[in-house]
């Protein structure tokens, strides 16, 4: 990267100004003494001290009851998005099935659902494109909350727009529709735009939201019924949420993709669309309960404006002809030093806040920096969404629809993340093991690499054993001198396991990870917009995913696993090498003060007590 926050260093000024807030009585102490010790005052409550953050295992702390409510929201909205995005597939590519009014096939033995019939590079085209709409849109969603509405109103408006791009689905797939195959995509293009608009408001929002539910915000020291001293870690404890989160998120996409296909073909696409708009439905009526029972961060006006005037200063005064002369100045460790308004005599009327949100600001694009090697991650999550969708049409398929196979990746989520988090997680903590952020989304990078390499192998074999040849999705002479459908090849659809679940690991290892990172290091009034641009990243793998278009497709489909599999690795070497040394930071950047903009430190507004669980 070409600046200083890629290289981050808390500086001596950050940590006496953790000194000054303890002794104003405004953060926690970072020690305990012996005179604390000799009159038996009890340590809970308190930070830990350097030994005790190397030396005491780290637990997270309770959660309250109404995350849950927000897991549900999430729950209801993902079986909307997926239930309808796990039939697009089919929608866009199969012709509409002989004797059908509606793309249903009736019978998955002998038939295809299917509605526009326009191939497979279209099909691709389209469900990559909505896919990069659907996680550019966050970018305004996160500007809009951050800057004027709040995180709640626009989740609450963002709803409303989504159920309006559900409803034109809806038409799109109307068997009166589906005879104008022309109507027909008008209608499901401007759904998938509408539905887009929606998502950006709610998917960016929505993350920080639910841990901004979570009451504490500092490591501190407690004592366990069993009298083991531990430090309860907000970091721990945000990882849990998100784990779950990411549970009830594909809670939500199994069910909804996996009844939808059944739906699609036994009954119609139409009804692929309706059920899931029911589901979306019940999002606002929950949202409006928790209205006065959630803690929601007012808007703090455009504090994005004023982070990137910050960053153009650092930036004044730092560029040479000479390449090497502006990498040693942009790497001299003052580069946000000299920014903060401690360092400057004539501020301008813009810089309205102290040397601590400056750090905030400096951890932020850290973070962004951290999400920019995402896109080579996603490239290899997406196929899941297309291509192996259509390589399982050339599989034996055994009753089972090609796009039910999907499944088998929130499914292996939903068993491998309570795994996860109440044996792995907990016995690597044990055992002193730092499993670090960065570390584990290095290793989520190998493990996709891994699950698109099994997908080359298949495909590989099924090229060799196929009828057609390199083109087992095409047609050959059938024996009465007409061109039909080659035969499906005699490897069974199951073969696609591996991929799926390796993916899912992955899932687990870097997305999930993505988003603990986007909210743990971004500012607090600007955490909806590095939200957004970890989502963006996905929409920049979209992007990126249109290169390999001319790929997707017999007979290349060999070189499209290899090309994206290639390019992960990389990605994940890359990343390593440039992330490696902030997993020594960790602990210093998460107890960074939080800083203060235009006289106000952005604090929730607090509408009602509530009750936690363990």
């Amino acid at each position: 990267m070409a600046s200083d926050p890629t290289s981050i260093a808390v500086s001596d000024d950050v940590k006496a100004m953790v000194q000054d807030k303890e002794a104003a009585g405004l953060a926690p102490v970072l020690s305990s003494t012996a005179e604390d010790d000799d009159l038996g005052i009890s340590a809970d409550g308190r930070a830990p001290t350097e030994e005790e953050l190397h030396t005491l295992r780290r637990v997270p702390d309770k959660i309250p009851w109404s995350i849950y409510t927000i897991a549900f929201v999430e729950l209801c909205e993902r079986f909307s998005y997926y239930g309808t995005t796990a039939v697009f597939t089919n929608f866009i590519q199969q012709p509409l099935p002989p004797n059908s009014e509606t793309g249903a096939s009736y019978n998955i033995e002998t038939g295809q659902a299917g509605a526009l019939g326009l191939g497979q590079r279209t099909s691709f085209s389209l469900t990559t494109f909505n896919a990069f709409w659907q996680y550019t849109m966050p970018l305004f969603g996160a500007y809009v909350a951050d800057s004027w509405l709040g995180r709640y109103r626009t989740i609450g408006t963002a709803l409303g727009i989504d159920i309006i791009g559900h409803i034109l689905l809806i038409i799109s797939g109307l068997p009166p529709v589906i005879k104008n195959p022309n109507g027909a995509l008008a209608a499901f293009t401007l759904g998938i735009i509408t539905m887009g608009v929606g998502t950006g408001g709610f998917k960016p929002n929505v993350n920080p939201l639910i841990v901004e539910q979570l009451d504490l915000e500092r490591m501190t020291i407690r004592t366990l019924p069993t009298g083991e001293r531990v430090i309860v870690d907000p970091a721990a404890t945000a990882s849990r949420v998100y784990h779950y989160f990411y549970l009830f998120i594909n809670l939500g996409a199994l069910a909804g993709q996996l009844s939808m296909v059944y739906c699609e073909h036994y009954v119609g696409f139409w009804l692929s669309y309706t059920l899931p708009t029911i589901m979306l439905c019940f999002c606002p009526l929950v949202m409006l309960w928790g209205r006065r029972r959630y803690k929601r961060v007012p808007p703090a006006g455009s504090v994005l404006g004023r982070a990137f005037k910050i960053f153009a200063l650092a930036n004044k005064g730092r560029w040479s002809l000479n390449p090497v002369k502006t990498y040693k100045n942009l790497h001299d460790g003052t580069f946000w030093e000299n920014v903060k308004p401690s360092k400057i005599q004539n501020k301008p009327k813009w810089m309205d806040f102290n040397d601590a949100w400056v750090d905030e600001v400096r951890r932020g694009f850290n973070a962004c920096a951290v999400f920019m090697w995402y896109p080579l991650f996603w490239l290899c999550y997406n196929q899941i969404n297309n291509n192996l969708i259509s390589q399982a049409a050339t599989m034996k398929l055994g009753g089972v629809p090609n796009d039910v196979l999907t499944n088998l990746n929130p499914f292996a989520l939903i068993i491998m993340i309570p795994l996860m988090d109440t044996l792995v997680f907990p016995a690597l903590r044990k055992l002193r093991i730092n499993f670090s952020p960065i570390k584990r989304i290095a290793a989520g990078y190998f493990v996709a690499a891994s699950a698109m390499i099994w997908a080359c192998v298949l495909q590989y074999y099924l090229y060799k054993k196929s009828e057609c040849g390199n083109y087992a999705s095409g047609e050959m002479m059938g024996p009465d001198g007409e061109m039909v459908g080659c035969p499906n090849v005699e490897i069974s659809v199951w073969a696609q396991t591996g991929s799926y679940v390796l993916i899912a690991f992955s899932e687990i290892l870097a997305s999930i990870t993505s988003l603990e990172y986007a909210h743990s290091k971004a500012p607090a009034n600007m955490r909806s917009m590095v939200q957004s641009v970890c989502l963006f990243m996905n929409a920049i793998s979209s992007a990126i995913g249109f290169a390999l278009v001319p790929l997707a497709g017999d007979p290349l489909l060999v070189w499209n696993y290899g090309v994206v599999a290639i390019a992960a690795t990389v990605g994940g070497i890359c990343f390593w090498l440039q992330f490696r040394g902030l997993d020594a930071q960790e602990d210093q950047l998460n107890m960074l003060p939080k800083g203060d903009v235009g006289g106000k430190v952005a604090e929730p507004e607090v509408y009602e007590k509530k009750d936690s669980v363990a």
